[in-house]
């Protein structure tokens, strides 16, 4: 599966911004399709996901209630609507894709062999 993410950009706190992930490649019914973000300094960790096949959405605690993730089947593209945003929210976001994960693995980054080329998203206080 080919990755391609867009949508990031600065804004000031308390703002939104809504993310893309087009996927391309291959047929990806039973993927697990997922946001990640690296901020400088600190390690890749988990923002939320979703199976394409609409089996379930996951979130990071620190997301919950302020982020949503959802996809367009007809467009193959997945997006993270990004609501009341925080400065800790500044990194660099990143869509991945999988086949087949179970919960206990989904929100590891070492899950993923596909991943989108990274979104620079900056919150400003």
């Amino acid at each position: 599966v080919q990755l391609q993410a867009s949508g990031g950009g600065l804004v000031q706190a308390g703002g939104s911004l809504r993310l893309s992930c087009a996927a391309s490649g291959r047929t990806f019914s039973d993927y697990v399709m997922t946001w990640f973000r690296q901020a400088p300094g600190k390690e890749r960790e988990f923002v939320a996901g979703l199976r394409w096949n609409g089996g379930g959405t996951y979130y990071a605690e620190s997301v919950k209630g302020r982020f949503t993730i959802s996809r367009d089947n007809a467009k193959k593209t997945v997006y993270l609507q990004m609501n009341s945003l925080k400065p800790e929210d500044t990194a660099v976001y990143y869509c991945a894709a999988a086949p087949r994960l179970i919960l206990s693995t989904l929100k590891l980054p070492s899950s993923y062999n596909d991943w989108g080329q990274g979104t620079l998203v900056t919150v400003s206080s």
